[in-house]
């Protein structure tokens, strides 16, 4: 009796601890996640401006966060809009549905907003999946918060999706807030009307973040709550740098002193795109081998080619960036077979000087192909052309109809992943990793589901 007794007492300590254990480690889990997008983040830039940052900044992150210092997104092509849908869902436009800033709507042929869905203007509408701030609303029956300030419209409300909490964004020396569907917090309306927006967009996004943490009760109760925030570039990447650096220290310093370090979680990362600064006459003048591509005379010749099989007729309704779309219904009333006659074009356009490589749509939606797989990723039947051209390197492609200009370049930079607060320990990572990691992992930290079309697994 006396041994079951001391062993009844021991298993009751044991189960005791356990219980203190997992209460500590579900109360450790952080209850704020600061996601920090800087638009055209580069390695190299961060790196070069080093001796100029303040102590808290960039300086602190480097020093003291866990890094992957090689990222990149799995989809091409990449800009700011896909690239934020993407960070935010942790899936590619194949599945979220953000292929740019615009697409060509197939019905119109007309360009159209990826925040405008035809009812509604500055919506999250055309996201057709959920977001990490979705989540954390459906995950707390509505009580988490999700704010979401950045410098452009398409940045604010792809971060923060469909059920945000609050919305705002730059627009000239005003601020915009986001069409909700529940009514502004009292504290984001008084600001908006009342502060200007100033020419260094970035420290009136940082204002804004940091009167959001002074007013509102993000990060205090137990529920997770999000606070997303995009940086963009100034007019030269020495000023960009020291700018955001200023303002990094400005929000963290807040942060700490509010949460102290266990308590929020921070991600910062980039968008995985440079615009080129180069020009199509300096490579020129250099010799460096290069020429112009114009999208709509290679889709008068192919017209042209293609009414010589099956006979005269617009079967390229129109052009859009370095897609071709097809008059569907033309082909299909003169019965013919769209493989073939898809095959048949894209053997023609890749003998046209200065194209590297074409796309067809029936070979993006049905090949396993590898190679195939970054431009497959982003790639949306609905939303792009029949036929994707593949300008080679150095090329710019012309189309005089939409004034739009663009040099090709395939070329890799290099960009981090910072994970920052949440005791996290000082770690450099060098093995390669995608963004769309970066979702199922603040959802492990915070203990709740990643965003319902992400299926890859967390970093850590």
């Amino acid at each position: 009796m006396g041994k079951n007794k001391y062993l009844y007492i021991t298993l009751l300590a044991v189960l005791g601890f356990q219980q203190e254990a997992l209460a500590q480690a579900i109360s450790s889990a952080p209850k704020l996640v600061v996601n920090i997008t800087i638009d055209q983040l580069r390695a190299d830039y961060l790196e070069t401006y080093v001796p100029l940052y303040c102590r808290d900044g960039f300086k602190r992150l480097l020093e003291q966060g866990k890094i992957y210092t090689n990222a990149s997104y799995n989809f091409a092509p990449i800009d700011r809009a896909s690239a934020i849908a993407t960070l935010s869902t942790g899936t590619i436009p194949y599945y979220h549905g953000i292929v740019g800033g615009e697409w060509l709507d197939k019905q119109t042929l007309q360009p159209v907003s990826c925040i405008n869905n035809g009812q509604r203007r500055n919506t999250a509408a055309n996201l057709q999946t959920s977001t990490m701030g979705d989540e954390m609303k459906l995950a707390s029956k509505g009580v988490s918060l999700v704010y979401s300030f950045a410098p452009t419209a398409d940045a604010a409300i792809l971060s923060a999706g469909h059920a945000a909490t609050g919305i705002a964004w730059a627009s000239g020396n005003r601020w915009m807030n986001g069409t909700l569907d529940t009514p502004l917090p009292e504290w984001q309306n008084d600001f908006t009307k009342r502060i200007a927006v100033e020419k260094d967009v970035n420290r009136c996004v940082t204002d804004l973040a940091i009167k959001c943490l002074e007013q509102s009760s993000i990060g205090i109760d137990e529920e997770p709550d999000i606070l997303n925030i995009t940086f963009q570039q100034a007019d030269t990447p020495r000023d960009t740098y020291i700018s955001i650096d200023y303002n990094l220290s400005r929000l963290i310093t807040r942060l700490e002193s509010r949460f102290g370090h266990s308590r929020y979680l921070l991600v910062l990362t980039g968008t995985g795109y440079s615009k080129d600064q180069n020009n199509y006459e300096s490579e020129e003048r250099y010799h460096i081998p290069t020429g112009k591509f114009n999208i709509v005379r290679t889709a008068n010749l192919l017209n042209m080619y293609l009414g010589a099989i099956y006979g005269p007729a617009k079967y390229v309704e129109t052009c859009y960036r370095n897609q071709l779309f097809l008059n569907r219904q033309l082909i299909e009333r003169l019965n013919i077979n769209l493989s073939e006659f898809l095959k048949r074009s894209q053997d023609f356009l890749i003998q046209v000087e200065g194209v590297r490589n074409v796309y067809t749509s029936t070979q993006l939606m049905t090949s396993e192909n590898s190679r195939l797989e970054k431009i497959r990723n982003g790639y949306c039947f609905d939303k792009c052309g029949d036929l994707i051209i593949e300008v080679a390197p150095g090329w710019k492609l012309v189309n005089e109809e939409r004034h739009e200009y663009s040099t090709q370049r395939t070329s890799f930079f290099s960009f981090p992943i910072i994970f920052y607060g949440a005791d996290l320990k000082h770690e450099l990572i060098q093995t390669p990793v995608t963004v769309d990691r970066i979702a199922p992992t603040v959802a492990k930290a915070i203990r709740i589901r990643a965003p319902n079309a992400c299926a890859s697994e967390p970093l850590f």
